[in-house]
C-alpha cells in the first residue's frame, strides 16, 4: 500500500510501505479520509513520537470502510467488513490502509461524510478529554480556550457551549476572530492587542472567573493567569506551541487551591480511549446528527499534497481542521 514518508530532501512523499495485518482484536480499515492535528507537525520536528505498535507515518484520526475483521472482532460481532466508520488512531493515517483496534472505532453520524467524520475523532475525543475527564465541566463554569481558530477549539467551544459554559477564547487577529464568530464565544480576546492576565482579573472581578483553562500555547500568560482564576481553577496544559516556561506564584496556587493538569489523548491506554469514544457517540453524536453541533473543515487535499496541508498548518493561518482524501469517490 502506500502512505505518506518524510524523503531523504525533508519533504512528504506518498511511498510504498507494507500492508497492515491487523490482530484477532483488530479491523483492517481501508481509509477515505484523514485529517491534520498539530501533533503531526510535532512529531515530524522529533518531538512527539507515536505510542508503540502504531506506523511510523503520521496521521491520529481516519474514516473509511472496513475491509477485514480479526477473530475476535467477527465473534464478538459488533463490527462487519462493509462499515463505515471513523477512528481514533495512535498513528498511521496518512495511508491507503491501517490497522485498528475494535475498541478505536466509531459509527459515522448519520448525515455526515466521510470528510467530515474524519475531522472528529481526535478533536472531539480532546474535547471530551480535557472539558469532563481532566476539568470536570459543570453548567455555569466558565472556560478559557487558547487558540480559538484552532481545529481542537471548533471541538472544545460548541461541546462547552452546549453543556453550559460561558466561554473565553484567544485569537491573534480580527479577521480570526470574524472567522470563528460562528463558534458563539462569549469573550474572544485578540492577544495581540491585550493581555490575557488582564481579561483573568477583570472576569474575576466582575464575579464570574474562568474556572477552566484548555492551553495548548504555554509560556508567560499561564504563571500571570493563575493569581486570578476563580477557587479550585483547574489549567489544563495540553502543548506548549508558544513557550515551555513560565513563573508561578506558587502560593496563590494553594491558596486558591488551583490545580495545573498536563495531559494528551494519544498516550492514554486503550482502555481509557475506547471509555472516552463511547461517551462521544452518547452525548455528542446526536448533537451532530441533528445540526447543533458540526465539524468545522478549512480544506480537503488530496493526500498526495500532503506537505502543501502541513505548510498550511504551520502558518497557523487556518482556521478549523484540514482534511486529506485518498479516494476520489464515495466522500
Amino acid at each position: 500500500m502506500h502512505a505518506v514518508l518524510v524523503g531523504d530532501d525533508g519533504k512528504l512523499h506518498w511511498s510504498v510501505v507494507p500492508d497492515p495485518e491487523p490482530k484477532e482484536d483488530e479491523v483492517l480499515l481501508e481509509i477515505h479520509a484523514t485529517a491534520l492535528n498539530r501533533a503531526d507537525l510535532l512529531q515530524r520536528a522529533g518531538q512527539y513520537p507515536p505510542p508503540a505498535g502504531w506506523p511510523e507515518w503520521f496521521g491520529l484520526e481516519a474514516a473509511g470502510v472496513i475491509q477485514a475483521v480479526g477473530p475476535r472482532v467477527e465473534e464478538e460481532g459488533k463490527w462487519h467488513v462493509g462499515d463505515q466508520v471513523c477512528a481514533l488512531l495512535g498513528g498511521g493515517g496518512y495511508a491507503e490502509y491501517v490497522a485498528v483496534p475494535s475498541g478505536m472505532l466509531m459509527p459515522i453520524p448519520r448525515g455526515l461524510s466521510m470528510i467530515e467524520a474524519a475531522a472528529l475523532p481526535e478533536v472531539f475525543g480532546a474535547a471530551c478529554l480535557f472539558l469532563f475527564y481532566d476539568g470536570n465541566l459543570q453548567k455555569g463554569e466558565t472556560l478559557l480556550m487558547q487558540a480559538g481558530a484552532s481545529g481542537l477549539a471548533s471541538a472544545v467551544i460548541p461541546v462547552a457551549k452546549a453543556y453550559g459554559a460561558r466561554v473565553i477564547t484567544t485569537v491573534i487577529s480580527d479577521d480570526q476572530a470574524k472567522a470563528i464568530a460562528y463558534l458563539k464565544a462569549d469573550i474572544v480576546v485578540n492577544s495581540t492587542r491585550q493581555k490575557l492576565a488582564d481579561v483573568f482579573k477583570a472576569e474575576l472581578e466582575a464575579g464570574h472567573g474562568v474556572d477552566i483553562a484548555i492551553d495548548c500555547l504555554g509560556d508567560a500568560p499561564v504563571g500571570e493567569c493563575l493569581p486570578y482564576m476563580n477557587v479550585g481553577g483547574r489549567w489544563i496544559m495540553i502543548a506548549t506551541l508558544a513557550g515551555d516556561y513560565t513563573n508561578v506564584d506558587l502560593r496563590s496556587m494553594y491558596v486558591r487551591r488551583t490545580r495545573l493538569i498536563g495531559t494528551t489523548l494519544r498516550s492514554r491506554t486503550p482502555e481509557q480511549k475506547s471509555d472516552i469514544l463511547a461517551r462521544m457517540v452518547r452525548e455528542i453524536w446526536p448533537m451532530l446528527e441533528n445540526g447543533s453541533i458540526h465539524p468545522a473543515i478549512f480544506k480537503v487535499l488530496p493526500i498526495q499534497q500532503a506537505e502543501e496541508a502541513h505548510a498550511i498548518m504551520a502558518s497557523g493561518k487556518h482556521v478549523g481542521k484540514i482534511v486529506l482524501t485518498t479516494k476520489s469517490t464515495g466522500i
